[in-house]
C-alpha cells in the first residue's frame, strides 16, 4: 500500500530519506542525549529478557530529570526510519475498505512538527489544557504527538460524550484549547469557558480550521527542556461505580511506565499491532499509542461504523498482524464466528479493559493455537499485572507482575499484609517500590488522593487472590463482592460459569435483596444468536450453573436484559444493583410484608422450576 502523504503537504512525504546521517542537528543530539540513552538502553533490556520475567524485573529504570517522549524518543528514532508506523484503514458497513492511509515513522515525526508550530501560533503554550475529542484518525497522533512536544496537556475525550459530560472536562479540566471533529462541535454550543476551538474537517464557523497545519512552513523549536514529572496527561476515568475521577499522568508516568505494557503485549520492532479501543480511555493510549511506538512497531486501525466480526478477522489476514489486543466483549463476539477459517500471523494475543473467563481463553487457543494472555492495570496505572509471553498460562489468571512493579494483597479491614494462598485480598502497590507507571494524583481531589495511597501503598480497589506460583486471580472490585447468606461472592466467577453455557453470549451477577439469605445471586444475561429469552432457556441455564457451583454459590435468579455499561464498554454493575434495590424496596413499601418483589418483563427465579432440587 503507498503511502499517503497529508493533503497539501505532498512535499514532506519524503521526509528522512537522507538517512541518519543527515538529522537535524538537534535530533543528532537527542540521539546522543541521556534521556534517549536511558530510555532505549530500558527499552533494550525488555526486548532481550522476552519469556524471562524475572529477569525482566531487573531491567534498568529512566530515572532522568528531564524527558519529553516525542522530541527525546518518538523523534530521534522516526529520524530516516521508512517504516510504516499508522495505518488507518476505513470500512463500511459491509467490510469493503473505503479509504487506507499509512505513514512512515519519519513522516509523523515531520507532520507533528508541522502540527505543533501551528499550534504553537494558535495559542497553544506549555501547561495549556488541550480537550482532544477525534476519533481514530490521523489528526489524533499528529495533535497527541504535537501537543507533546509543546509540553501541552492533553484531556483525551471519548466522541460518544454528550453536552452535559463536555462541560464537566471543560470546567474541572481547566481546558484552554479543544481539538475535535467538526461534526462533534455542536456539542459545545453554549458551553462556558476561556477556550479556543479547533476543527478537524469541514470548515466550522467560530472554529479555527485544522486543515492549515498542512500549510505550516515555520518549523518548530522546543521553548525549553520538559521535566520528566511535569504534568502530560489528565484522565477521567469511565465512572463504573462513581463520578468520574480526573487522574493526572506525567511525562514519565505514562511514556516510560508503558514499557511495562509493551513487555506484556510482547511486542518487537516491526510488529503489525491491531487493537481495539475507542479514543479517550487510557486503553487506546497504551495499545494504540505509546507501547507499540516503544517497540517500533507498526499500530493498524480498521475503523467500521459498527463493530463486525468478520470483516476485523479479514484485516488480520490481509494486514498480517502479528499482535492483537481486544477486550473481553470483543473476543466473546469473535467466537461466535468459526475461526479456523481465518489464519492470521499472530503470535501474540492479549485482553484487557476487563478480566478474560476461562472459557473464552481456551476457545480462542483451541481455534488458533496462540495463547490469549490476560493482564490487569488501571487509567491511574499502566500495565501492573500479566500473564507475560513466553510464561506459562494460567486460565482465570491475571498473572504476575509486571517489570516495573510490586504487588501486595491488603485485608482492607485490617490494613495487614496477606502473605497465605488463596485469600482475598485489596491489590496495593507498595509505593516505597516507585510504581513504574502510577499517576502523579487525583487533580483537585486531595482527599481522594490521600485515601488511595494511605499506609504507604496505592490502593486499586480492586480485590484478588494469590497462588503458590505467585500468579493473580480478579475476584472482583471491592464494590462488587458482595454477601449471600455470609459467603463472600465474586461476581466474576459466577459469570465465568455463565458464559460457558451455549445461550449466554454476556452475563453480569450482583446481589438481589432476599429477606432468608441477605442476597442471592442473580444474572442478567444478554443471549447469543439462536436463542429466545423463555423460561426454557433460563431453566437450562440455571441447571447447567448448579452443575458446576457449590451451593452457596448457585444464581437463584435470572434475567434476559441489556446490559448497561459505560461509554468506554465497561459493565455498570452499579446500575444493576441499584435496579434490585429498587425492585425490592418498592415492592415492600406497596405490598407491605406480605408483597411478592417486583419482577423484570424476562426474569425468572429457582422456584418457577420445581425440577432444580439442591443437592
Amino acid at each position: 500500500m503507498p503511502v499517503c502523504p497529508r493533503p497539501g503537504n505532498e512535499a514532506a512525504a519524503g521526509a528522512g530519506d537522507a538517512g541518519t546521517d543527515k538529522m537535524a542537528p538537534d535530533t543528532a543530539d537527542r540521539r546522543n542525549s541521556a534521556a534517549h540513552r536511558d530510555f532505549r538502553a530500558a527499552r533494550d533490556h525488555l526486548l532481550r529478557t522476552r519469556g524471562d520475567l524475572d529477569a525482566a524485573r531487573a531491567f534498568p529504570r529512566p530515572a532522568g530529570e528531564y524527558f519529553n517522549w516525542a522530541l527525546d524518543w518518538f523523534d530521534v528514532e522516526a529520524a530516516g526510519n521508512e517504516a510504516v508506523a499508522l495505518r488507518v484503514v476505513d470500512l463500511d458497513a459491509d467490510g469493503t475498505l473505503l479509504h487506507e492511509t499509512a505513514l512512515t515513522f519519519a513522516e509523523l515525526s515531520e507532520r507533528s512538527d508541522r502540527t505543533a508550530g501551528w499550534l504553537r501560533e494558535r495559542g497553544v503554550a506549555r501547561g495549556d489544557r488541550v480537550l482532544l475529542l477525534l476519533g481514530n484518525q490521523v489528526a489524533l497522533w499528529e495533535v497527541m504527538l504535537a501537543a507533546i512536544k509543546l509540553g501541552a496537556v492533553v484531556i483525551p475525550a471519548s466522541t460518544l460524550l454528550t453536552a452535559d459530560d463536555l462541560a464537566d472536562r471543560l470546567s474541572r479540566g481547566r481546558v484552554r484549547h479543544v481539538v475535535a471533529e467538526s461534526a462533534l462541535t455542536p456539542n459545545f454550543a453554549g458551553q462556558e469557558g476561556d477556550w479556543t476551538g479547533i476543527a478537524v474537517g469541514e470548515p466550522v464557523p467560530g472554529w479555527v480550521d485544522y486543515a492549515g497545519a498542512a500549510e505550516h512552513t515555520g518549523g518548530f523549536t522546543p521553548d525549553g527542556p520538559t521535566r520528566a514529572e511535569d504534568p502530560l496527561l489528565l484522565y477521567f476515568t469511565s465512572g463504573t461505580t462513581s463520578r468520574p475521577k480526573l487522574v493526572q499522568h506525567t511525562h514519565r508516568s505514562y511514556p516510560v511506565g508503558h514499557l511495562s505494557t509493551m513487555y506484556w503485549i510482547g511486542l518487537r520492532p516491526g510488529d503489525v499491532h491491531l487493537n481495539v479501543s475507542s479514543p479517550g480511555w487510557a486503553k487506546h493510549a497504551w495499545s494504540n499509542f505509546f507501547a507499540p511506538w516503544n517497540a517500533g512497531a507498526e499500530i493498524l486501525i480498521v475503523n467500521q461504523p459498527r463493530f463486525s466480526a468478520r470483516p476485523l478477522l479479514d484485516a488480520l489476514v490481509r494486514h498480517r498482524v502479528t499482535s492483537f489486543c481486544a477486550p473481553p466483549t470483543v473476543w466473546r463476539m469473535l467466537l461466535l464466528e468459526d475461526l479456523g477459517q481465518w489464519r492470521p500471523p499472530l503470535r501474540e494475543l492479549v485482553g484487557a479493559g476487563e478480566p478474560l473467563n476461562p472459557e473464552v481463553v481456551e476457545q480462542i487457543e483451541r481455534a488458533w493455537g496462540v495463547a490469549l494472555r490476560d493482564g490487569y492495570g488501571q487509567t491511574e496505572t499502566t500495565a501492573q499485572i500479566g500473564n507475560a509471553p513466553g510464561q506459562p498460562v494460567k486460565p482465570g489468571s491475571m498473572g504476575r507482575p509486571l517489570p516495573g512493579y510490586d504487588v501486595v494483597l491488603v485485608d482492607p479491614v485490617t490494613g495487614e499484609e496477606i502473605t497465605g494462598e488463596g485469600v482475598d485480598g485489596e491489590l496495593c502497590l507498595p509505593l516505597a517500590s516507585a510504581p513504574l507507571g502510577l499517576m502523579a494524583g487525583y487533580q483537585d481531589d486531595p482527599e481522594r488522593h490521600a485515601a488511595s495511597t494511605a499506609g504507604g501503598r496505592y490502593h486499586t480497589g480492586d480485590v484478588a487472590q494469590r497462588d503458590a506460583d505467585g500468579y493473580y486471580t480478579f475476584v472482583g472490585r471491592a464494590d462488587d463482592v458482595f454477601k449471600s447468606s455470609d459467603y463472600r461472592l465474586s461476581p466474576f466467577e459466577l459469570e465465568s460459569v455463565l458464559i460457558e453455557h451455549p445461550a449466554v453470549a454476556e452475563a453480569a451477577v450482583v446481589p438481589s435483596p432476599d429477606p432468608l439469605r441477605l442476597s442471592v445471586p442473580k444474572a442478567y444475561v444478554i443471549l447469543a444468536p439462536g436463542h429466545e429469552p423463555d423460561a426454557g432457556t433460563a431453566q437450562s441455564i440455571l441447571a447447567f450453573t448448579r452443575k458446576r457451583l457449590a451451593p452457596y454459590k448457585r444464581i437463584r435468579r435470572l434475567e434476559f436484559a441489556d446490559l448497561p455499561k459505560t461509554i468506554s464498554g465497561k459493565i455498570r454493575r452499579i446500575e444493576l444493583r441499584g435496579r434490585e434495590q429498587e425492585r425490592h424496596a418498592g415492592a415492600e413499601s406497596t405490598a407491605g410484608a406480605a408483597g411478592a418483589p417486583l419482577r423484570g418483563e424476562r426474569e425468572f427465579w429457582e422456584e418457577d422450576f420445581p425440577g432444580l432440587k439442591d443437592a
